[in-house]
């Protein structure tokens, strides 16, 4: 039977962090944050370890509260301008299981007032990682073609990320995937609703989503030479 993970609390905590995000108030108000963000968000992790598999043996849903799919609240403000200490957001990824960290395939799950959304793919990957899913779309561009075309990604999904402005150094700029190419980030998105995320059937709705990006991460996955099946 379909449950509800979140709700309108979830939203409402992260609305007043953004309002105010200082520490004091966060520290005032952490079992809040426990109860109505963490946990449920948390749950909502351990129960996606089963659909996850569906899709793909090889990417991991890990409800620990430290170290596992859940990102921390906390922001690394030691190189930004912006030092505010708290994300204003919740967020999950669900990584390969050889991935180390945030730049691994994966899929990803997004959750901030008037800002849900399902992610899928390589974000900011590392200069030989980047290469090879290039060189991967060179050598099988039937493939790739094939991928982004698949109806069910289509309908779902947008491609998003960073894009140079310029074909990348050593590649054809005549190239007939050049736009591609150009891609830092190969990632893709599927906007999504509060009231979807607060419904019963959210989680359904998001391995709905994740099937529907299933060829698109094998494609980068297995250009990076990791197993997907």
């Amino acid at each position: 039977m379909a449950k509800a993970y979140f709700t309108s609390e979830f939203f409402e905590f992260l609305s007043q962090l953004k309002q105010t995000n200082s520490r004091e108030w966060f520290q005032a108000n952490k079992a809040r944050y426990r109860q109505d963000v963490q946990e449920p968000l948390l749950r909502f992790i351990a129960d996606f370890a089963a659909p996850l598999a569906g899709i793909s043996p090889r990417f991991v849903a890990d409800p620990r509260p430290s170290g596992g799919s859940m990102f921390r609240i906390y922001r690394d403000v030691r190189f930004s301008r912006d030092k505010s200490p708290y994300k204003t957001h919740a967020a999950a990824q669900f990584r390969h299981q050889q991935g180390r960290d945030v730049h691994a395939p994966g899929f990803y799950l997004h959750l901030e007032p008037e800002n849900v959304f399902v992610g899928a793919g390589l974000w900011h990957p590392a200069g030989p990682t980047l290469a090879a899913v290039r060189d991967a779309i060179v050598e099988r561009p039937e493939k790739w073609s094939a991928t982004l075309s698949d109806p069910e990604f289509v309908a779902g999904h947008d491609l998003g990320g960073e894009k140079l402005k310029r074909s990348p150094r050593g590649y054809d700029p005549d190239h007939p995937l050049v736009e591609y190419l150009k891609f830092k980030d190969f990632v893709s998105y599927q906007n999504l609703t509060e009231a979807e995320a607060l419904s019963p059937g959210f989680l359904d709705t998001v391995a709905d989503s994740c099937r529907a990006a299933a060829g698109f991460v094998r494609f980068l996955t297995e250009a990076v030479e990791l197993p997907f099946d």
